[in-house]
């Protein structure tokens, strides 16, 4: 006889088992199909990982410059085996952290790969060990994604890599490069300029950070050009020019030309695929957008008791957004009903040395809404703390209802930024104007001095520059 569950969520990973941890505490009896490791993409080859080599990359090269500090350093060498190493020791670490967290809440996980069997049953396949199928009064889909790769540029493991091989490399190559100027681009970018590579990033949009505020993406150009990254935008990689032997290379349109690249690698970033194949979908005509789950506000497909969310239903592709909405999810299995998430109220981080954070609207945004706008920005030039850290580039970037002084958007590019990010997201929350961010007290000496004079500076009432 089948066990019947209040919820079986296929797929572990931060919208899964965060799911499952608030099901627990709701009262429902859950179960989690994960068909690899506990934590998914985010913990194993996503999220984590690459934070932990960029860090690495960050000490290696804030080394080299140790003699700005004082600190004479007379030979620094870079030992990229260790460096992976502890890259698995934190990831290690976390996994058996989310496996204690399994036991803590009674959540019953089977290893497999689970599949829509029908409204109210999954199929898990475990491998060599035949199917096992599960009763569920509700089902969560929380597969989540993978790399994209291009037609005539996909993975080989030795050539042409995306994230997910980049993360397994035994060593490092002398010159990269990388197509696609997003997030994770401009994250490998600043990682592997760090590392000393040769980097070379083709953009087929007319920017790098295309969906960030502009002067963002333009500041953050501006460094890691400083840093010898070379950027082409507005090319479209030929992917049938592509060439392996010793190295590849490939050629590129940009502005009505052809141009040639050659280097000895090639990262291929282009955003994410969400895994929607074979996992029953088709067994009861789920409504889909494209290759996304199509859900309403607290993520119910057009089957009402199967949900969905996550990188698997589109939007915002983070592992904090797929956290929020496996929790409204649940919420609602449960017959609580709680505030629907708002896109605009996400903070978003890329955590590239400088980082960059924003949460809100971004200028053109703002503009496009119909709103009338001022702008402000602070630079960390005029900041003690970011003197004494020895990084003063970046700077704080207000966007606000002209009349009103309601905070719309909140843009920064810097060091340490991605740990001021969230101040300004609980300010749009509660509807701040600017004027209540500047009379907040910010300490002295700290990098969040920038937000309250960049808050200042709206009504030209800053006081460091």
């Amino acid at each position: 006889m089948k066990k019947i569950y209040d919820v079986v969520i296929i797929g572990g990973g931060p919208g899964g088992y965060v799911a499952a941890i608030r099901a627990s505490k709701l009262g429902l009896q859950a179960a989690l199909v994960e068909k690899s490791k506990l934590g998914g993409t985010c913990l194993h080859a996503g999220c984590i990982p690459s934070k932990a080599l960029l860090r690495s990359a960050e000490i290696y090269a804030n080394t080299k410059n140790a003699e700005q500090f004082g600190v004479v350093v007379p030979e620094c060498d870079f030992d990229f085996s260790k460096a992976q190493l502890r890259k698995e020791q934190i990831t290690e670490q976390l996994y058996k952290g989310v496996q204690h967290l399994m036991k803590k809440g009674k959540v019953d996980v089977y290893e497999g790969f689970g599949r829509i069997a029908g409204p109210r049953s999954v199929l898990v396949e475990k491998l060599g060990e035949g199917m096992l199928t599960l009763g569920a009064e509700n089902i969560l889909v929380a597969t989540g994604s993978r790399p994209r790769s291009l037609p005539g540029l996909e993975p080989d493991g030795k050539y042409v890599m995306t994230s997910d091989e980049a993360l397994q490399m035994t060593d490092l190559p002398k010159s990269i490069i990388i197509v696609g100027g997003g997030v994770i681009g401009i994250e490998w970018a600043s990682m592997f300029s760090d590392f000393g590579l040769d980097v070379t990033i083709i953009e087929y949009e007319d920017r790098i950070l295309p969906t960030e505020d502009r002067d963002i993406s333009r500041e953050m150009q501006r460094l890691l050009k400083k840093k010898k990254v070379k950027i082409i935008t507005h090319a479209k990689i030929l992917p049938e020019t592509l060439e392996k032997g010793d190295g590849v290379f490939v050629k590129a349109e940009h502005k009505g030309e052809e141009k040639s690249f050659a280097a000895e690698k090639i990262l291929v970033s282009v955003g994410r695929k969400p895994n929607t194949e074979n996992i029953g979908l088709d067994i009861l005509d789920i409504e889909m957008d494209r290759a996304f789950i199509k859900t309403n506000e607290h993520y119910q497909t057009n089957v009402p008791n199967i949900y969905a969310i996550g990188d698997v239903i589109g939007g915002l592709q983070l592992a904090h957004v797929a956290s929020r909405e496996g929790a409204i999810a649940v919420e609602h299995m449960a017959g609580v009903y709680p505030a629907k998430l708002d896109p605009v109220l996400v903070p978003k981080c890329i955590y590239s040395s400088p980082e960059a954070a924003s949460v809100g609207l971004t200028e053109d945004q703002a503009k496009e809404e119909g709103f009338f706008i001022k702008t402000s920005k602070f630079s960390f030039r005029a900041v003690g703390k970011a003197l004494v850290f020895g990084n003063p580039d970046g700077f704080v970037k207000f966007v606000v209802e002209e009349g009103s002084g309601q905070v719309l958007g909140v843009h920064m590019v810097g060091p340490n930024v991605t740990e001021m990010i969230s101040g300004a997201g609980l300010a749009q929350v509660f509807n701040l104007t600017a004027m209540d961010i500047a009379e907040t007290i910010h300490p002295h000496p700290t990098l969040s001095e920038a937000i309250g004079e960049a808050a200042l500076a709206i009504t030209g009432m800053e006081v460091h520059a």
